[in-house]
């Protein structure tokens, strides 16, 4: 295998940075943070006490010095924590443009983590496969940016399946504040539901499937054999025939409403962004539905 290009790759990074920069504002008018609640609430200031306020929050310690009933006052904590679940497995790098899935998914990466910077949040990643590949604790600043955009950039994975329910136990385990969880993925697997239940208990969750037209209309070919990019199984095919098609359209339509089902069953958020999608537009556009 070649040695990767380093000096290639943070090129790319950096064009990544400024290619996402430029719509992360539009990002932010879309109100990314407004949507988004802290996760709890930290003490401010005392003022003197007021008829009306709570006696359970008098600071007797400062009352007692100053000579009169002083009350603590609270404000929300409004850092957050994004933390994005990164699926890098093989059917997610096969649709039907060679670079399509690929290619949307790191430009939604790399919006939502200079969102978070810019907006002064915490943030890390998860890449996994079948196989926990890359952890990326949460931090601040955009030079951590900068090394999340070069890890989705970089990485090569050495799994070709999805194990997206130990992706999501490991989510768990080691995001122990409260925060935002984006997982990016195209969810073509099974198994997980459990844990997506136990991360939504925890924290805010969004799932963002990434899909590519060809999940939804089987082209008019011949006879073709179709490999599974994850297992290497092979079936015959026949996009000639209407009723393969038809069973076809049908099958990922159940397989997509399922998903959907199970996701708002547990309260999470879902967005679906196609290849031929524009991926800030879709973000914005949640954003702003989600706010309303």
């Amino acid at each position: 295998m070649p040695v990767p290009d380093r000096s290639r790759y943070f090129s790319n990074a950096r064009r990544l940075q400024l290619i996402s920069s430029k719509l992360v504002e539009d990002l932010l008018a879309g109100n990314y943070r407004s949507v988004f609640k802290g996760p709890g609430i930290e003490f401010d200031e005392v003022r003197e006490y007021v008829d009306g306020d709570d006696a359970r929050l008098i600071d007797w310690n400062v009352s007692s010095r100053l000579g009169a009933a002083y009350t603590k006052m609270f404000r929300e904590e409004r850092e957050l924590t994004l933390f994005l679940i990164v699926d890098l497995s093989a059917s997610l790098r096969r649709g039907g443009s060679a670079d399509g899935r690929p290619e949307i998914e790191r430009l939604l990466f790399a919006l939502l983590t200079l969102a978070a910077v810019q907006n002064n949040d915490r943030v890390g990643a998860l890449f996994f496969t079948d196989r926990i590949e890359n952890w990326v604790p949460p931090m601040k600043g955009k030079k951590h940016a900068l090394r999340l955009l070069q890890d989705m950039l970089t990485f090569r994975p050495q799994g070709r399946g999805s194990d997206l329910g130990a992706a999501l136990r490991t989510a768990i385990e080691t995001q122990k504040r409260r925060g935002i969880c984006v997982v990016l993925s195209d969810f073509k697997t099974a198994g997980y539901h459990r844990e997506l239940s136990g991360l939504a208990k925890r924290h805010d969750v969004i799932a963002l499937r990434i899909t590519d037209p060809i999940d939804d209309t089987y082209p008019p070919t011949g006879l073709l054999q179709l490999e599974d990019p994850e297992t290497g199984a092979t079936i015959l095919a026949s996009g000639a025939a209407k009723q393969f098609r038809r069973q076809y359209r049908d099958f990922w339509e159940v397989q997509r409403r399922q998903w959907v089902r199970e996701c708002r069953r547990r309260g999470i958020a879902t967005l679906e962004v196609r290849t031929d999608d524009d991926p800030a537009a879709r973000l914005v556009e949640f954003f702003r539905r989600r706010k309303r």
